[in-house]
């Protein structure tokens, strides 16, 4: 069984993710931002940066979906924050919007992108954790990451308008929109146990 968590900056994608691996004691794929040689830059210039920092995700994310397909064949359950589907869907397409990737980096990205995903599966279930932006700028402001700083609040904006719209017209599987406005899973275990609930009741029909 394979879940995927996905959701803005900020929006507690990580947090929660290491809650359900534990809960259901499955094995747990964190994006990888602690390592990420370009995040510090691309907050600081993002026009410099954004493609070089969108390949290094899109490869990093490739990887993670293949290690998730040897577990899979093991009978192994998995919790991933983040999809490769976001890579481009959101972040990519956003630059891109934006006009902060340009057409050439962008049509050659979305080339890569077009290879690589037609070898991933879907997970089995997509988790999207719907959050406003005094939420997510909130969160943000407390886990006060030197290389966030620099996030602008139009920036969120923009990324909460394209996952909108991509979960909008999502069709690759079971899908389960969860508003964390108003849940504290971190304090509150009856909040995290909401989740897991409808969870369980999404994939296995139990409530």
């Amino acid at each position: 069984m394979h879940i995927a968590i996905v959701g803005n900056i900020g929006a507690g994608k990580t947090t929660l993710a290491n809650k359900l691996a534990h809960h259901f004691n499955w094995e747990v794929f964190l994006e990888d931002v602690d390592h990420n040689p370009y995040l510090k830059d691309f907050y600081d210039d993002m026009h410099h940066w954004a493609f070089h920092l969108q390949v290094y995700f899109l490869n990093s994310r490739f990887r993670q979906t293949q290690r998730i397909k040897e577990l899979q064949k093991a009978s192994k359950g998995v919790i991933q924050d983040r999809t490769i589907y976001e890579d481009a869907h959101i972040f990519a397409a956003n630059l891109h919007e934006s006009g902060l990737m340009p057409e050439r980096d962008y049509h050659n990205y979305l080339g890569l992108f077009e290879s690589m995903v037609s070898m991933v599966d879907p997970p089995d279930l997509l988790l999207y954790l719907k959050a406003d932006l005094p939420k997510l700028i909130s969160q943000i402001e407390k886990r006060n990451r030197d290389y966030e700083n620099n996030i602008k609040i139009e920036y969120l904006k923009n990324l909460n308008e394209h996952y909108e719209r991509w979960i909008s017209n999502y069709h690759h599987g079971r899908l389960l929109v969860i508003d964390v406005n108003n849940l504290d899973y971190v304090n509150k275990q009856e909040d995290l146990g909401i989740i897991v609930d409808r969870i369980n009741s999404t994939l296995f029909g139990l409530f």
